[in-house]
């Protein structure tokens, strides 16, 4: 008898209703990577924050493993963060907020059940916010709100639940209330407990603030408000019992959002929020796919790539492939099919991710993010299941609207320079495109964001040593086309339009303008000009 048939369908479920797997999205400098230390922080994961900013006289923030994240003090790539909290296990997906790269955000929050999202005190909904929540609300995920920065000026606490409410159409429900903000901001008010937690600063905000729960009237609060504060603190308190009363069912179905007030940097109101996730935070739930809905708690291992990143360690230079389990248990060593090749597969090499440290994982439950380091085998989206062969539903890959020709300055290295591109590529922050029928053979960068353009560039030199240069090119957006033979050789590839093909074959074409693409798509209406492939 072997490990696996030892495990009894009680201890499945109870293992799986353990887990909270949630990403963190936010507009840049929302204050989003602070908040992910700190929740490092008070789950015990580490023992003093990192800085976010990464000067060299600072630590650098955990959850960005990569040098040119330290060096800037943004996130560049999503990370994979796992640790336990109060009998649970969480997996935290820590994503980019620069739109540069939101692509990445947009497939690791096809791995999420739910979201957590920062907004600034000072801004409330931004752009960024908007098209990262509208992922959200696609895949139909529920979404908590942790308005920080606190400890700065704010806004009118009540101004910004009614622009979450009237920007993104979500219900919000205070689940805490602030007291004070900017210097005077001093904690918050748990409406469940009618309890006051006031906070004390610590050395660079480091480690865990001393709390004190006391009640409204304690004196500290009216000293350090001004007459004005005071009264509105109260006013606004009685208030919130009028406003809506917080609904399970109607926040699991995306129509409302728990809204937390807190500052991520002092850490004032973490760890309320932390407690109160894992309570409501959803346990994993069904995934879509060609064979019908996956049930979590079904016996048999499932699971999909949605994220590939190469080079997390230097030393061996390997792919790791991110695999968000769907259902059942997975054990190492287990055989699996790989429906989009046919094969059968051993995996062996297992690994559970904290920022850019692993450790051998020997089985892992729906809901978990386990690492596959050095398959090639693997792309993003595919299935993997331990049962019979299905795909889960694909993850899209998001039309570039930068272009430039990727030059080798170093003939020697170009073995270097063709691995390099290739490894980057099925990390799918980037796509290569090669010019059909064209006199150039130099490859051309598709991105998304400019930022990326540096990002790859920087990448190359430093990971494979190989030193390039861009020519930008002057098309503005690209279309998978599909249709009759005949229809595609008629469109103007020489005058403007350009020809060129992806990694897997495909038509791409490469356009100067919207109106042009409108007008082709008008007189060449038997070809189909996908936006999404």
């Amino acid at each position: 008898m072997t490990e696996q048939t030892l495990i009894t369908d009680g201890q499945l479920v109870a293992e799986i209703q353990k887990r909270r797997t949630f990403a963190i999205i936010s507009h840049p400098d929302a204050g989003k990577t602070t908040l992910t230390e700190k929740l490092l922080l008070y789950g015990n994961a580490i023992h003093l924050a990192g800085s976010v900013r990464a000067r060299k006289n600072q630590r650098a923030a955990t959850s960005d493993w990569m040098k040119m994240e330290q060096e800037r003090g943004i996130s560049i790539t999503s990370t994979v963060l796992q640790f336990p909290y109060q009998g649970h296990i969480i997996n935290l997906l820590d994503t980019p907020g620069h739109q540069d790269f939101s692509e990445d955000t947009y497939r690791t929050l096809t791995a999420a059940d739910c979201a957590v999202m920062v907004l600034d005190a000072a801004k409330g909904v931004e752009e960024q916010t908007v098209k990262l929540f509208e992922v959200c609300r696609r895949r139909g995920i529920p979404v908590f709100t942790f308005i920080n920065k606190m400890d700065r000026p704010a806004l009118d606490a009540l101004a910004l639940l009614d622009e979450v409410e009237t920007v993104l159409g979500m219900q919000p429900v205070p689940m805490n209330w602030p007291v004070g903000d900017g210097d005077t901001f001093l904690g918050v008010y748990d409406r469940l407990t009618e309890e006051v937690h006031l906070f004390d600063r610590t050395a660079h905000n480091q480690t865990i603030s001393p709390e004190y729960i006391t009640g409204l009237d304690d004196g500290r609060i009216e000293a350090t408000l001004s007459s004005h504060q005071f009264e509105d603190l109260h006013t606004n308190i009685a208030l919130l019992d009028e406003m809506a009363t917080f609904d399970f069912d109607t926040f699991r179905r995306g129509e409302q959002t728990m809204v937390y007030f807190g500052s991520a940097l002092t850490n004032f109101g973490v760890q309320l929020f932390l407690d109160d996730f894992i309570k409501y935070a959803p346990a994993p739930n069904t995934y879509p796919s060609d064979a019908g809905p996956i049930d979590p708690y079904q016996p048999e291992f499932t699971g999909f790539i949605f994220k590939i990143q190469a080079n997390m360690d230097p030393r061996h230079r390997d792919s790791v492939a991110f695999l968000r389990v769907c259902s059942g248990r997975f054990e190492r060593n287990t055989q699996v099919k790989h429906p989009r090749t046919g094969k059968m597969l051993k995996l062996s090499r297992t690994y559970t991710f904290f920022a850019d440290d692993r450790e051998v994982v020997d089985e892992a439950f729906a809901g978990d993010i386990i690492g596959l380091p050095g398959n090639r085998e693997f792309n993003i989206g595919d299935t993997i299941s331990a049962g019979a062969a299905f795909n889960f539903a694909p993850i899209p890959r998001f039309p570039a609207e930068h272009f430039a020709r990727l030059v080798n300055l170093d003939v020697s290295k170009q073995k270097q320079f063709q691995k390099g591109i290739a490894q980057l590529e099925t990390e799918g922050a980037m796509q290569i495109l090669y010019e059909v029928d064209g006199a150039r053979r130099d490859p051309i960068l598709a991105v998304v964001g400019m930022l990326q353009f540096e990002v790859v560039q920087a990448r190359l030199e430093e990971e494979y040593g190989v030193k390039t240069k861009l020519e930008p090119l002057p098309h503005r957006l690209c279309r998978w086309v599909e249709g009759p033979e005949e229809s595609l050789e008629k469109l103007p590839w020489r005058y403007g339009m350009m020809k060129t093909r992806d990694y897997d074959g495909r038509v791409v074409a490469l356009c100067n303008s919207p109106h042009e693409l409108n007008y082709y798509q008008e007189k060449y209406p038997e070809l189909t000009f996908r936006s999404i492939a």
